[in-house]
């Protein structure tokens, strides 16, 4: 009863609760989820496709293919999450769950990233695909600005997520790849050949852009629904008002991964949690391409 009076003393009740609200609030901020670790609201929108271990329509992901994508992304950045942000990266590798999606949460100094079997199964998902999508996940942690709103402003929001995940991650982990080989056994989009090779001059950034861009176009595929709407030949045209933090439509994503593999900033230069402008492609300094699309980011 002492310490009771003696706490009434200093607040009143109305500012104790205020008081009391606001730590709640808080501490709800740092241990939200960006994408939800249910995967009803991850990487995709709300949604129910469920395609499990063994499906006919499922690609020809394995489980042994599955832990080695994971395996290359996080070998790069759980050192450098440990190093720089003195945090604990922790993927959570769950093959046999069906959920088409993926998430990421932080929990003080534990990072998570949720990978589910159902979306590395889905037949528009390619290998690189999918690894982008573990980079996506990755740039809800480290993508910087433009953040989520409160309560969730530990995370880059949806459109700087697909940005980052083009732009520093898929570069930073597959630049040292045999990417000349690796694209020629794939089916490669005329127009991102074209651009890529306008933009960079050095034969393996060229191929590392081309990778990187059909990887995005993998995804776009999936997030457009499947159908073939989405493409390099027909950019979004929408202007947002102001930047758009949830998840953009199919083609305004494809726009911004192509535009990440575009960028000329060096995978080396960190990105701001504040200056959307560090270490990124802007109109404010003139670029003409490599910059985030009007559909979702307002300068």
């Amino acid at each position: 009863m002492e310490g009771t009076s003696f706490l009434n003393s200093l607040v009143s009740r109305r500012e104790l609760v205020r008081i009391l609200v606001l730590l709640a609030l808080l501490l709800g901020a740092q241990n939200s989820i960006a994408c939800t670790s249910d995967g009803r609201e991850g990487f995709m929108p709300d949604n129910d496709m469920k395609i499990p271990v063994g499906a006919k329509n499922a690609n020809s992901m394995t489980e042994e293919r599955f832990n080695e994508i994971i395996d290359k992304v996080e070998a790069v950045y759980a050192p450098i999450i440990k190093k720089d942000r003195k945090a604990r990266l922790k993927v959570n590798r769950k093959w046999e769950d069906d959920t088409v999606n993926a998430s990421a949460q932080q929990f003080w100094k534990l990072w998570i990233v949720n990978m589910y079997g159902g979306l590395a199964r889905h037949p528009a998902v390619t290998d690189d695909g999918f690894a982008l999508v573990v980079c996506h996940e990755l740039g809800h942690h480290l993508g910087g600005a433009p953040k989520n709103s409160f309560p969730m402003t530990w995370a880059s929001n949806e459109g700087q997520s697909d940005y980052f995940a083009s732009l520093k991650c898929f570069r930073k982990v597959f630049g040292e790849d045999d990417n000349a080989r690796i694209i020629a056994n794939m089916k490669l989009d005329p127009v991102a050949v074209e651009k890529c090779s306008e933009q960079w001059g050095n034969e393996e950034d060229k191929n590392l852009c081309i990778r990187a861009a059909m990887a995005g176009k993998s995804l776009a595929t999936l997030l457009g629904g499947g159908t073939r709407s989405v493409s390099f030949k027909t950019p979004d045209t929408t202007v947002v008002d102001s930047t758009y933090d949830r998840h953009p439509k199919g083609q305004c994503r494809l726009d911004t991964y192509f535009q990440g593999s575009l960028c000329n900033q060096p995978h080396t230069t960190d990105v701001s949690k504040r200056d959307a402008t560090v270490g990124t492609c802007n109109r404010s300094t003139s670029d003409t391409v490599g910059v985030r699309p009007l559909c979702w980011y307002k300068p």
